[in-house]
């Protein structure tokens, strides 16, 4: 668990909420973090969520990313099904079922970490507001709780639900782009 902890974050137990949920039983034993070489494609087993799939890589290449997450998850499916006879819950009217309600829908969270310098000495007030006009989400990049250090941002598609993941991951390239092109202007303003 500590060569866990320490590379990919694993969140520490005792969070309130988890644990009256009952999400912490047995904390920390029965978790993991499975990977490719790369360590581009990963599982995560009852961290948070059941079972958390994520694709990742450094540049820009959100569609690398994306057609990774999406030959994984099938991947990930099959072998569960053909193991356990099961299927992921998925409800017509509320997408994939999640332990974390925040995650209800496509539970698609689409994130890239990049510096916004002009955003910073603008203030994180202004920020999280513009993002709330573009459906964004700001955060640190030590997680959803992890505060922020720096200009560099985690910035994700707010929304979850009734929404495609075409249209969450699209949501957040036309939104980054727009922070990315605004944050130039107030480098300039700020004499940055």
């Amino acid at each position: 668990s500590s060569g866990i902890n320490a590379e990919w974050s694993l969140r520490p137990g005792g969070d309130p909420n988890l644990i009256s949920a009952g999400m912490e039983r047995d904390w920390p034993e029965g978790r993991g973090i499975f990977h490719n070489k790369d360590k581009t494609f990963l599982v995560w087993a009852n961290e948070e969520d059941q079972t958390r799939i994520i694709s990742m890589q450094m540049g820009g290449d959100v569609k690398a990313v994306f057609e990774r997450l999406a030959r994984g998850i099938s991947a990930v499916q099959e072998s569960v099904k053909k193991e356990s006879g099961k299927d992921f819950l998925f409800d017509e009217k509320y997408g994939y079922i999640h332990s974390c309600p925040t995650n209800l829908g496509t539970g698609m969270r689409a994130s890239v970490h990049i510096d916004l310098p002009g955003w910073t000495a603008e203030g994180l007030d202004s920020l999280k507001a513009r993002c709330e006009e573009l459906k964004l989400q700001p955060r640190g990049t030590r997680g959803e709780s992890g505060g922020q250090t720096g200009c560099t941002f985690d910035i994700s598609n707010k929304h979850r639900l009734g929404y495609s993941e075409v249209e969450l991951v699209q949501c957040m390239i036309d939104g980054v782009n727009i922070l990315f092109k605004e944050d130039l202007e107030l480098q300039s303003k700020h004499g940055l």
